[in-house]
């Protein structure tokens, strides 16, 4: 009975070597004992209700077969699943992304109900008056689409019910998975590459065979919300943490590359293997590719049997592998891009924290660029600059997105928004020669979504943004924003602690927006519940106003919704002037300033004046234009 009122195995077990470790040392005060089971029980009980503090597992083993020429894979996945949750599962998911790619799926019915779908995946099939856009997907031939069929399935060797909804394989368990128990499930399916139209598939407009991303059964997220089981629309991803142990069978003029360390280089070479070395590579029509990759949540890959294979050996210790179509209009730029991804790795390394594998692969595949586990698809390249933003784009979220792993689809604004926050910074210093610090001109996309009506909370599920347009401005935009107006509000040196410090406390443990807002208020001392509030979950926008000065009384007005700290520099009639700082009552603290700090504004009153020595001249709202305010027009005062 009592192990059951400690719900759990681990209470239990802490149960047992509390009292073996009390009799042990010889502790005759039972009311010793019983305080220390308390304390014992109830911080195991704490950490297991802290999202931070367990992650379901997987192992993955997958041998797969491929053919070139019909595009074509059959394959096995034995897939050791452990359940670090407190529940017992009845039931796992599965999702099956390639079923997107199939007319009349999810994905093609809001490519034609979206009133701006990606032009990437449709026809534009109207006239320039009357413009009408068709899906790519709807068109797909049998032979053309994509799809993922599971064969078999197992649980411990047992078969198993299951149904396919769309890109989500539900499964019935015959026997729950208790907490804290692994199971084997084997499977055997096969897939079909679809034609490239978003991210994965075969024959991109550059000519790269196979971009193999979201290919294979992939276990779905069970964490402190339950299960994550998105179908696929287009949008973002959630995945479980694990090794992988694949080993893929394609025809042997094909390169590969992608997520893993690849462990036997000498049998298949392409630019892999140790030059001083003897080959041993095998007879047959195709190569055995195996790939390790461990603690990562998906596995990517890219073929092409016209690939050159480039490696970067970097100061840091990490490989750089360029992988890229051996044609002579790519060349150049693909070169001149390498010393430039090592700048950027160095940067990210110093601004974060240290990149924790071996290596990391730069792909020509797919379309634009889409970030995965240690590596990434690009494609393009004609000139350095067609590349070279998306590559510091893509590399960057390999801490964002593959290490600390913020579920995407809930908050595609905590991946997208710092990722190009980051990579931003990094652009304007090492390729534009700037100082590496925040641009106010990166709010335009911002501000025309207000201008326009189109702005949506950030709280809003990826893949139900009424427009593109809200998704992409909102996600990249308003989330890049959110970190240059918390340099405002906490101070530039204050933000590049809390971005290290949120790395290495949350690193593989899915942090939510409160785990981010937690550790900034750690290392500023600043309560920000208000912001993550008014900036995320609202819509409410900035807007202060110098209402009036006279002589050295400035009054201030707060028009817009959403409060802020104020900045205000001010000229004196002498020609001296002053800076001041006005805190938010709610933040209890104020930034580390050179500015004169004064008595701080509570946001519900509308009116905040102060008094100055001397008879002013010049007032301006914001000097750094760091604060996203709508309407800048009434920031500044100047006497006549």
């Amino acid at each position: 009975m009592l192990k059951k009122h400690l719900q759990n195995e681990g209470a239990f077990f802490l149960l047992r070597i509390c009292i073996s470790y009390a009799f042990e040392m010889q502790f005759i005060n039972m009311k010793k004992i019983f305080l220390l089971l308390l304390f014992s029980i109830s911080a195991y009980l704490s950490a297991q209700n802290n999202t931070s503090y367990w992650q379901q597992h997987v192992d993955y083993t997958m041998d797969v077969d491929i053919d070139v020429k019909t595009f074509k894979y059959v394959g096995t996945q034995k897939l050791v699943y452990t359940n670090n949750s407190r529940d017992v599962l009845n039931e796992v998911f599965y999702h099956l992304y390639f079923n997107a790619f199939q007319p009349g799926s999810e994905m093609d019915a809001r490519l034609q109900s979206i009133v701006d779908p990606d032009d990437r995946m449709v026809n534009n099939i109207g006239t320039k008056e009357n413009p009408k856009n068709e899906s790519r997907i709807s068109k797909l031939k049998p032979n053309e689409i994509g799809y993922l069929n599971v064969l078999t399935l197992k649980q411990n060797g047992q078969s198993l019910k299951y149904k396919v909804e769309g890109t989500i394989l539900e499964v019935q368990l015959n026997t729950p998975i208790q907490s804290g128990e692994s199971v084997t499930f084997d499977m055997n399916f096969e897939g079909q590459v679809p034609v490239l139209i978003r991210r994965a598939g075969r024959n991109n407009e550059d000519g790269v065979a196979l971009s193999m991303a979201q290919w294979y059964p992939k276990m779905a997220e069970y964490d402190f919300e339950g299960w994550h089981t998105d179908a696929y629309i287009g949008r973002e991803f959630h995945g479980v943490w694990g090794n992988f142990d694949v080993t893929l069978n394609i025809d042997k003029t094909y390169t590969v590359g992608g997520t893993g360390n690849l462990q036997n280089p000498q049998e298949v070479g392409h630019g892999y293997e140790d030059k001083t070395q003897k080959l041993n590579v095998k007879k047959g029509a195709k190569l055995p590719w195996h790939f390790i990759a461990n603690n990562v949540h998906d596995f990517t890959w890219a073929a092409d049997p016209n690939f050159t294979h480039d490696i970067l050996k970097t100061k840091s210790g990490t490989e750089l592998h360029f992988i890229y179509k051996n044609d002579d209009k790519y060349s150049k730029a693909w070169k001149e891009v390498q010393p430039l991804t090592e700048k950027a790795l160095d940067y990210f390394n110093s601004a974060i924290g240290e990149y924790p594998w071996k290596q990391y692969s730069v792909i020509q595949g797919g379309d634009g660029g889409m970030e995965y586990a240690m590596c990434t698809l690009v494609s393009g390249g004609k000139s350095l600059y067609e590349i070279v933003g998306t590559v510091y784009h893509e590399l960057a979220h390999s801490w964002f997105q593959q290490i600390l792993a913020t579920n995407e689809s809930k908050y595609s604004w905590m991946d997208e928004g710092f990722t190009t926050y980051i990579s931003t910074l990094a652009s304007n210093k090492i390729l534009k020669g700037g100082n590496g610090k925040p641009n106010p001109n990166d709010y335009r996309g911002y501000f025309y979504a207000v201008d326009n009506y189109i702005e949506e909370p950030l709280t809003t599920h990826s893949d139900r943004f009424n427009t593109n347009a809200a998704f992409g401005i909102g996600s990249y935009t308003k989330g890049l924003i959110f970190l240059y107006q918390l340099n405002y509000i906490i101070g530039e040196e204050n933000l590049k602690e809390t971005l290290k410090k949120y790395f290495q406390d949350f690193k593989f443990k899915h942090p939510t927006p409160n785990d981010f807002k937690r550790s900034a208020e750690k290392v500023s001392g600043i309560q920000l519940d208000w912001y993550l509030n008014e900036w995320i979950m609202t819509t409410h926008t900035i807007d202060y106003a110098v209402a009036k000065v006279d002589k050295n009384v400035v009054t201030l007005a707060r028009v817009g919704q959403m409060p802020m700290p104020i900045d205000v520099s001010v000229t004196y009639k002498d020609g001296s002037s002053e800076n001041f700082n006005i805190p938010l009552r709610m933040m209890h603290g104020a930034k580390p300033t050179t500015a004169t700090i004064l008595k701080s504004w509570a946001w519900a009153h509308p009116i905040y004046s102060f008094t100055t020595s001397k008879e002013i001249i010049k007032v301006v709202i914001d000097p750094s234009g760091l604060m996203a305010d709508i309407d800048k027009s009434n920031n500044v005062f100047i006497k006549k």
